[in-house]
């Protein structure tokens, strides 16, 4: 899912993802209730007019901003009082408060508020954030909604792979149609990532969607995949877009570098996007080096078309069968290009 924070892939308009084959955008409710405001978005007919996007959409609920503006909150188990990064304004959230303005935004699944502690988070921290995460979750479960949305679980548990299996049987029993996983990628190593991941993912209920929050680099997806994850969301294609860097399945390329000044090569020989159907590597450092905004636009557009690209081919070797062996392949070339 392409990550539309504030109600935007950044750099790009909601028909050029469309084309490039997205079939859900990720918003955030905690933003877009800051600015400009669930009511003004709800008298404007709700988040997918607003945006003019057709497919859907998935909002996180806030959780995350627990950790990243850590500074700024108070959690209690009544819920979280934020003091706004934009104005200093006292905002006080509560499960069934982040799900009502969910259903005023008119959103197609929905994130329960939960607690997401920093990776190196002691166990009694962990083991308290997912107590109030459970209770969270089944008070979110109980509060009204509007018809139509679904509301998933989110799984925590920090790097504890005990604890993370007991949060995932508690929320199992309230029934939740789809799982999410937080709290990784806070941090943590890449291998410990993929360990609590994978850990996760073995207790998760067969036959309902598993979100995996967050993640990742695309040789670190192809794994995620194998474990039996479904949907993705990350900042990675869009910020490194913006920055100048494209992925590619030979690794990460910085536009930055001097060896680019003179290259008439597109930037991945493998990609059919825009970007490299059109546009030198040259010419894309040429771009970001003199600060053009389309320079971010371009390599965001690639970055986004190497994303979902990735997706749809790790679909199509699923229902091939030959996935574990094809992913395996690709990871390995992607992990050594980024080493090169």
């Amino acid at each position: 899912m392409p990550v539309a924070t504030q109600g935007t892939v950044k750099g790009l308009t909601p028909q050029q993802v469309a084309e490039l084959g997205a079939q859900m955008i990720l918003a955030n409710a905690y933003h877009l209730s800051l600015r400009p405001g669930v009511e003004v978005i709800a008298a404007l007919g709700g988040l997918h007019r607003f945006v003019g996007w057709d497919g859907p959409i998935l909002t996180d609920s806030g959780g995350y901003q627990i950790l990243s503006l850590a500074p700024l909150r108070t959690v209690t188990d009544e819920g979280v009082r934020f003091r706004s990064h934009l104005d200093g304004k006292e905002l006080f959230y509560t499960p069934e408060a982040v799900v009502a303005l969910q259903g005023q935004l008119g959103v197609d699944i929905l994130m329960p508020l939960d607690e997401c502690p920093p990776a190196a988070a002691d166990r009694a921290v962990v083991m308290r954030a997912m107590e109030r995460t459970l209770a969270w979750a089944q008070r979110s479960s109980r509060a009204e909604r509007q018809p139509g949305g679904l509301l998933f679980g989110i799984a925590q548990g920090g790097m504890f792979g005990d604890l993370r299996r007991e949060q995932v049987a508690q929320l199992a029993a309230l029934d939740f149609p789809g799982y999410a996983v937080g709290g990784l990628s806070v941090g943590e190593a890449r291998p410990v990532t993929r360990e609590i991941a994978s850990l996760t993912a073995a207790a998760l209920p067969d036959g309902r969607p598993r979100y995996l929050m967050g993640v990742g680099l695309p040789q670190d997806l192809l794994h995620f995949i194998g474990m039996g994850y479904d949907l993705f969301d990350c900042v990675l294609p869009t910020r490194n877009g913006r920055n100048g860097t494209c992925f590619t399945w030979n690794g990460r390329v910085n536009m930055r570098l001097a060896r680019h000044t003179r290259d008439t090569a597109p930037v991945d020989a493998d990609c059919d996007c825009y970007t490299c159907g059109r546009f030198s590597r040259a010419y894309l450092r040429h771009l970001t080096t003199s600060g053009e905004m389309l320079g971010a636009q371009l390599a965001t557009l690639h970055n986004l078309h190497f994303y979902l690209d990735l997706m749809k081919q790790s679909r199509a070797r699923i229902a091939a069968g030959d996935f574990a062996s094809w992913a395996r392949a690709q990871a390995l070339r992607i992990e050594e290009g980024d080493l090169a």
